[in-house]
């Protein structure tokens, strides 16, 4: 082999974490990370929270000192994109010329979805949240009686409601499906924050289509499905995101909902692996994606992890959490085919959702309780269940399936 080394595309969670691990683990061959923003890697959680509310200065977000990556020689490529992969002779086309590697590491994220631009989603005065610089952007408009129609009632929409509400702003939130979180929680879980946002002042309209965005030189408001209008100062897509699988495309990689990858983290080229929201990865017998952090820097240092001569195989853990208002959501593993749920509430306000198939625990939702979001992880991590009807019994001690 070379010793031309390892190139990373995106330097975002799970760039940075492929780079750093592969130092941890003693890999001496040059490691180049190129991104397409001008700012060191982030993280991207308190985006939507706590640096929109101005309550965590930008260089908190930053994952390591811009220094850090002198020291450990990973070279540090911003304000650059990889525009084009040749598998054949491995090598990159960027800004700057064509740079060979040994591996190849695409870590390219996901890119928020708008409406097209035939329906008013380019106009000046919509917005999406992905970066700092889609937080810079729409920062000045959070001001109190100021108007926002929120389109998507999924975890971002509901994070940017949070907050505009607790700015003081006129929030309404429209949703396409018969109801918010429909993809991603049961009806008991968006019951919950259904219920926490209408009590802030939230409007949530669901099962509502938007037709377009209303204006010509900035949106004013959106347009109905069925002819009736919302008046806007400003409007937020919170509608899914898009793997940015194109680099891989082009390069003739097995793409399927994100760059196809094995339990290793390689695609179907042996030199080039995907970590992070753009790869599509093998889970009990299917194929994912998990937009997480823990998915990114998992799937990342096991990446790292077999280019350093370690072979492993990664087996996903999935979490997720949301911060709302004055609630953390905590959610263990994945409910994608329950087919029962049992709610458990305690008379402190705590609630959590638990998800069974075939009466096997899947998956769990914890408001304001870490300790039964604490006691599902483990469950699952270890293979085990929980009887539904403990579960459900708000005097029984979850601790004691942790010894069963």
């Amino acid at each position: 082999m070379s010793d031309h080394g390892v190139i990373i595309a995106g330097a975002g969670q799970a760039g940075c974490s492929a780079a750093v691990k592969l130092r941890n683990l003693g890999y001496d061959k040059p490691i180049t990370l190129i991104g397409a923003e001008p700012h060191p890697p982030y993280q991207r959680p308190p985006l939507s929270k706590a640096y929109l509310l101005g309550e965590m200065p930008r260089d908190r977000l930053f994952l390591r000192p811009e220094a850090f990556y002198a020291e450990q020689e990973i070279s540090l490529r911003l304000g650059e994109e990889i525009t084009a992969v040749s598998t054949a002779d491995r090598r990159v086309a960027c800004g700057s010329g064509t740079l060979p590697y040994d591996h190849l590491i695409l870590a390219t994220g996901a890119s928020p979805r708008r409406l097209p631009a035939a329906l008013g989603g380019e106009l000046p005065g919509t917005y999406t949240i992905r970066g700092i610089a889609d937080i810079n952007a729409i920062a000045p408009e959070f001001q109190a009686g100021r108007r926002l129609v929120i389109a998507g009632g999924g975890y971002i929409g509901l994070e940017v409601a949070a907050v505009a509400a607790k700015l003081g702003l006129e929030v309404t939130l429209i949703e396409a499906a018969p109801r918010i979180l429909q993809r991603v929680a049961a009806p008991e879980t968006a019951a919950f924050f259904r219920e926490l946002h209408q009590s802030n002042g939230v409007r949530i309209l669901e099962d509502t289509q938007l037709a377009r965005v209303t204006g010509t030189e900035r949106a004013t408001g959106v347009e109905l499905a069925e002819g009736s209008t919302i008046a806007a100062d400003f409007i937020v897509f919170g509608i899914g995101v898009t793997p940015d699988t194109a680099l891989a495309s082009a390069a003739g990689l097995a793409v399927d909902n994100g760059i196809v990858t094995d339990s290793s983290g390689r695609t179907s080229d042996p030199h080039v692996w995907a970590a992070g929201d753009c790869a599509s990865l093998p889970f009990r017998g299917t194929r994912i994606r998990l937009e997480s952090v823990g998915n990114a820097i998992d799937q990342a240092e096991v990446i790292a992890a077999n280019i350093a001569g370690v072979p492993t195989v990664y087996d996903p853990k999935p979490w997720f959490w949301s911060d709302q208002y004055d609630v953390k959501l905590q959610i263990a593993g994945l409910n994608a085919g329950y087919d029962s749920t049992v709610t458990r509430a305690a008379p402190d306000g705590s609630v959590s959702v638990w998800y069974y198939r075939e009466n096997t625990l899947i998956a769990a939702d914890a408001m304001n309780d870490p300790r039964a979001y604490m006691i599902a992880k483990r469950l699952l991590d270890a293979g085990k269940s929980a009887p539904p009807d403990l579960v459900g019994d708000p005097g029984s001690d979850l601790k004691t399936l942790l010894k069963t």
